[in-house]
C-alpha cells in the first residue's frame, strides 16, 4: 500500500495543473476577471465623481452579494480565452472579432437581466453610437482593444503562472473556489428574484421565497447592488 501511495503522488507531482484550456484554468481566469472588473468599476467611478465635483465617492460594484467578484467581466475574459487563445490571429483581428464578441456578449446580458429579474445595472441612451442601451460601439471598441491586451499580453504568463501550481493544491483549491462561487450565484440571483417578484405583489410560495425576503430586503440588497435601476418601461404606473 505505501508503495503505491508513493508511486500515486510521484505520478501527481509530474502531471501539470490546469493544462489546456480545462475547467480548472478558466475558472482561476474567470475568478481574475471578476476580480479585475470589480475595482476598475470602482476605480472608475471614484475617478469620474472625483473630476465632476471634487469627492471622494467609493461605491461597490459586484454581480454577487457576498464575493467582491463582476461576472460580466469574469465571463468575458473566459469568452476571450475560448474565443482567442489558442488561435493564431493577428492583432487586428482580434481586435475586430473582440469588439464584437465583447458587444455582443454585454448586449445579451442586459436583455436577459431585464428580462429575468427586470432591473439593469448599465444604461447607455445617453452616450453616443448606443444600441438600445444595452451597448455603444466606443464601449465595443474598448472590448476589441481589451481583448489585444489580455490575448498577447497576459494571457501568455498568466498561463505559465496557473500552470506551475503544484497539481493536488490547484485541484483542491478549484473544487472550493466553484463550489464557493457557485452558492453565491444562486444565492445572488435568487434574492434579486425575489426582490422582482416583491414589486409585483407575488407572496413568496416556498420557504426559500421567505428566507430571501426575510434576509436579502430592498434595504440590503440597496447596499450590494446601488447601481442596479428599474428601467421605466417595467415601471408600473
Amino acid at each position: 500500500m505505501k508503495k503505491e501511495t508513493k508511486t500515486k503522488d510521484a505520478k501527481e507531482s509530474t502531471k501539470i495543473f490546469a493544462k489546456g484550456l480545462c475547467w480548472q484554468k478558466l475558472l482561476i481566469i474567470f475568478i481574475i476577471g471578476c476580480l479585475f472588473g470589480n475595482y476598475y468599476e470602482m476605480i472608475l467611478n471614484l475617478v469620474r465623481h472625483y473630476l465632476r465635483d471634487g469627492s471622494i465617492f467609493w461605491e461597490v460594484r459586484r454581480g454577487f452579494i457576498y464575493f467582491p467578484l463582476s461576472p460580466v467581466y469574469g465571463a468575458g475574459a473566459v469568452l476571450m480565452t475560448l474565443a482567442f487563445a489558442e488561435k493564431n490571429y493577428k492583432w487586428h483581428q482580434i481586435l475586430v472579432y473582440g469588439a464584437v464578441l465583447g458587444g455582443s456578449f454585454e448586449y445579451i446580458i442586459s436583455f436577459l437581466q431585464e428580462t429575468f429579474t427586470g432591473t439593469v445595472s448599465w444604461n447607455y441612451t445617453k452616450y453616443p453610437l448606443d444600441i438600445n442601451g444595452r451597448t455603444t460601439i466606443p464601449i465595443m471598441i474598448l472590448w476589441g482593444i481589451l481583448c489585444v491586451i489580455f490575448i498577447k499580453l497576459i494571457y501568455p504568463y498568466l498561463n505559465k503562472i496557473i500552470e506551475k501550481i503544484p497539481y493536488k493544491i490547484g485541484n483542491t483549491i478549484a473544487k472550493i473556489l466553484i463550489i464557493i462561487i457557485t452558492l453565491d450565484a444562486i444565492i445572488s440571483f435568487t434574492a434579486v428574484l425575489r426582490q422582482t417578484l416583491r414589486r409585483e405583489g407575488i407572496k413568496p410560495i416556498t420557504f426559500i421565497g421567505e428566507i430571501c425576503d426575510k434576509i436579502y430586503t430592498d434595504e440590503r440588497l440597496k447596499k450590494a447592488y446601488p447601481n442596479m435601476k428599474i428601467p421605466k418601461r417595467n415601471v408600473k404606473k
